[in-house]
């Protein structure tokens, strides 16, 4: 066993040699995580406010003014023009100036002095759903809250004391995020992304590399094992990854307030366990690619795609189609996005989070022994 450490701290010390020799490529290891957390942290946002909003106003007296007034003074809402034809809405949604227009009909005054229901129109860009979405929302949010105030304020002059009338009343409480900020749900997320990126890609070319530079054949002629190889292979990009994760979970609190309310020694864990998956994948690309521009790109692929899209980051698994959920279960990074959120922002350790560790640690092993097998297939070809 002390032969193995031997030779493992040998593969260790030549990886760091070559990776110092290769400044550009240490800094990129280094620093690209850190812009790639800000840029994708800003960059991203599921938070629509100021919405770019037409106003129609057909009646022009102070009880349609006053209904106006109210989108402008929500802060969802931005009156960026104001018209009297409702033909004024194909161009201004055409040149993308405004995503929702309100339509107040001539007669609006009238029928609220006369104490009758008036009626308006919300017209909403769809060409974004997200937005569209949102903003219907907002909009029948608002037009309750004011229809509700007028329905105070005629059951008042009638008499009636509504304080005394039983009603529904609910409040609401956000658990986890109570601001419900965008940058809050996304960046645990993002530091799992980031890091596949980053240690996926970059072991994806060290197989093809050491084949390219003629020093593969030296090594299958020396006492050193196939399961050596990998593990000298993996530990400096381990503690290179672990850097990284420490430099951008404090940039995260530094920078965005994220807070850290679950057990930081099971992060730990769970970090090194994924790690080790996501370079065992690196070694599985290294091993069976013909070059390093196909390594490049297939672990670009590899990483980058079901790291947005099939891990649970942006969009919640449970709405996209059963095949590629199906297919999410075959990535680390959907049990490791579980992970990191529940230890952020919910507070989550051991007791709630082992089974996603569990099938972590199995990935792990598979890979790491499937690379193994791998490499030496290509060496009896």
């Amino acid at each position: 066993m002390r032969a193995a450490g031997i030779r493992i701290g040998a593969i260790v010390r030549k990886e760091f040699r070559h990776l110092w020799r290769d400044r550009r490529l240490l800094g990129i290891v280094l620093l690209l995580p850190i812009m790639q957390l800000l840029l994708f942290s800003y960059a991203i946002s599921f938070d629509v406010k100021h919405i770019p909003t037409l106003v129609v106003d057909q009646d022009r007296t102070a009880a349609s003014r006053a209904y106006v007034s109210a989108y402008a003074a929500s802060g969802f809402f931005d009156v960026v023009g104001q018209d009297s034809q409702t033909s004024a809405v194909d161009t201004v949604f055409a040149r993308g100036d405004a995503s929702v227009a309100v339509v107040v009909p001539a007669g609006f005054g009238q029928r609220v002095a006369q104490d009758l229901t008036p009626q308006v129109a919300v017209l909403v860009d769809g060409s974004d759903p997200n937005a569209a979405r949102i903003g219907a929302a907002y909009a029948t949010a608002l037009n309750a809250s004011l229809s509700q105030k007028a329905t105070v304020t005629w059951t008042t002059r009638e008499g009636y004391d509504v304080a005394r009338s039983g009603f529904l009343e609910p409040r609401m409480r956000t658990w986890y995020n109570p601001d419900r900020n965008s940058s809050i749900f996304l960046i645990p997320g993002l530091i799992v992304a980031i890091i596949a990126i980053v240690t996926v890609q970059q072991t994806a070319v060290t197989l093809v590399r050491e084949r390219d530079l003629g020093t593969r054949e030296q090594m299958l002629v020396s006492p050193l094992r196939g399961w050596e190889l990998m593990v000298g292979k993996l530990l400096p990009w381990t503690l290179l990854a672990f850097a990284d994760i420490a430099v951008i979970v404090v940039l995260g609190q530094v920078v965005f307030g994220l807070p850290i309310r679950g057990s930081l020694w099971f992060l730990t864990v769970a970090a090194a366990v994924f790690v080790f998956c996501s370079l065992g994948m690196g070694l599985i690309i290294s091993a069976v690619a013909p070059s390093i521009e196909v390594a490049n790109i297939v672990g670009l692929l590899g990483s980058f795609l079901p790291g947005f899209l099939l891990s649970g980051l942006a969009f919640p698994l449970a709405s996209v189609p059963w095949l590629l959920r199906a297919i999410s279960y075959l990535f680390p990074a959907r049990y490791m996005v579980t992970i990191s959120r529940g230890v952020f922002l919910k507070g989550a350790g051991w007791a709630e989070l082992w089974p996603q560790l569990a099938l972590l640690s199995a990935y792990a092993v598979i890979a790491v022994a499937l690379a193994v097998l791998l490499a030496k297939r290509r060496e009896r070809v």
